[in-house]
């Protein structure tokens, strides 16, 4: 794309971003660079970008995503992240397309983009209502980069190259384990689209080796802080008054545990981004490779600590199998998870009913009966000591839904990850605020890079 099809982008056609979830895990993140590939290729929409639903300075944190982006040869600096765009200004200028992958609807923050979703592919438990004008392609398959791969083979099979089809066989062969029965992630449809994948490019790293590669890097989290571990792979959900994060962990519950001020940490971790609740999945493999799962509940009010617990443990679709372990802490409520075979992705659709419960009628957490009666149940000797208005603060958060506003998230400059994987961060000094018009400028410039390298090479 050239300058004078980016002032024709910004003067009428305007922007197709394909936007993943906000956990951008492998799933999301390859699902939106595939896709949005396969639009740039097929459409002739002249601005096609992914966007990757994280900050920029989050990324280190998901190094599977590094790793397999190293190993199909594609330089993070071509990436985009949320904090790198404006949708909300795309969108009221009224130059907004939006396709989601990995996810079928936006949390509650994003809701005023409602109006430019023009598709949904994803493979969680559908929850948007179906409309002429949105085609969906939802389907409980172990992985959304199946369905990905499956559009691009059957609609365009020339777009299909060796990069693009690395990047979606190394995401299914995770997401599904190994392609293994006994981790009741595989579909057909899975092993199908992986079987395609490997006939058409016999030369794809060997499926054993390339699984063991990427769960290493996933299940890596040395030298990461509590908070890091909690922000690497983690989903958030709000429902009346509640905004409730719930948190994967590559650890065992029991090593979690004891980590040194676990408790004051994950107090501070929920003041910081304003969860009323933190539910903690943890997973981890045994010898034969088969999950061992166990689930935390962490809340200072008792009465919404006891209520997520209650909703978990009762739950019948699926059940769960909650066994109650010992737990070092008053504030957190520890289970041993014997269906192993519910990962977040069946537990979250449980959460969410939950919530809605909680929309449009007055709560009634134990005796309390509005949220801003937890001021109450807020024992502030459990966290660290806080200035003067913190308690306010957080007390008032509560009675409010619990994302930033525009001008709060502009503030907030996340921390640098301590952590082997990064040194530093080009966004220490704050995140850059880029306008739609450098946007579609920028990735103006990228189109002519890679049209030069396309000529040679034929990659995304």
């Amino acid at each position: 794309m050239n300058r004078k099809e980016c002032r024709s982008a910004e003067d009428g056609s305007g922007v197709h971003v394909v936007l993943g979830n906000e956990a951008c895990d492998l799933d999301s993140m390859v699902s939106a660079l595939a896709f949005a590939y396969f639009l740039a290729k097929t459409t002739a929409n002249p601005a096609v970008v992914p966007v990757l639903n994280i900050r920029r300075s989050e990324f280190p944190l998901r190094p599977e995503n590094t790793f397999l982006l190293r190993e199909a040869g594609l330089p993070q600096e071509g990436l985009l992240f949320r904090d790198e765009i404006d949708l909300q200004a795309l969108h009221r200028t009224g130059r907004l397309a939006l396709t989601l992958v990995d996810h079928n609807i936006l949390p509650r923050a994003d809701g005023s983009l409602e109006g430019a979703v023009v598709e949904v592919i994803d493979h969680h438990h559908l929850d948007r209502v179906p409309s002429p004008s949105c085609p969906l392609t939802v389907e409980p398959v172990g992985s959304c980069a199946t369905l990905v791969t499956e559009h691009i083979s059957q609609r365009a099979p020339e777009v299909l190259d060796r990069q693009v089809a690395q990047l979606l066989y190394g995401t299914i062969v995770l997401d599904c384990v190994n392609m293994a029965p006994e981790a009741g992630k595989v579909t057909p449809k899975d092993s199908q689209y992986v079987a395609l994948l490997e006939a058409r490019f016999p030369d794809l790293p060997p499926r054993g080796a390339l699984f063991d590669a990427l769960q290493n890097a996933k299940f890596d989290v040395s030298g990461l802080s509590t908070e890091q571990m909690l922000l690497k792979d983690m989903k958030a959900e709000s429902g009346g008054d509640v905004s409730l994060a719930v948190s994967v962990v590559y650890v065992i519950l029991e090593t979690f545990l004891q980590r040194p001020g676990l408790q004051q940490e994950l107090c501070e971790f929920c003041h910081r981004h304003r969860y009323s609740v933190l539910v903690v999945m943890t997973i981890s493999f045994n010898e034969r490779k088969e999950p061992f799962r166990q689930i935390a509940v962490y809340s200072a009010s008792t009465a919404l600590r006891e209520q997520v617990s209650q909703a978990l443990e009762r739950a019948q679709n699926p059940d769960l199998n909650l066994s109650p372990m010992s737990s070092p802490y008053a504030d957190v409520k520890a289970y041993l998870q014997g269906n192993t075979l519910a990962s977040r992705k069946k537990v979250m659709p449980i959460l969410k009913t939950f919530l809605r419960g909680l929309e449009g009628r007055t709560r009634h957490y134990g005796e309390v009966e509005d949220l801003g009666e937890l001021e109450d149940q807020f024992d502030p000797s459990r966290c660290p000591p806080f200035e003067e208005d913190t308690r306010l603060r957080w007390c008032s958060a509560s009675r409010r839904h619990r994302h930033p506003t525009p001008e709060e998230e502009d503030s907030q400059v996340p921390p640098t990850p301590m952590n082997s994987l990064v040194e530093g961060c080009p966004l220490d000094n704050g995140p850059p605020r880029f306008s739609a018009e450098a946007i579609l400028e920028k990735f103006g410039r990228m189109a002519e890079e890679n049209s030069e390298e396309d000529a040679s090479s034929g990659g995304p």
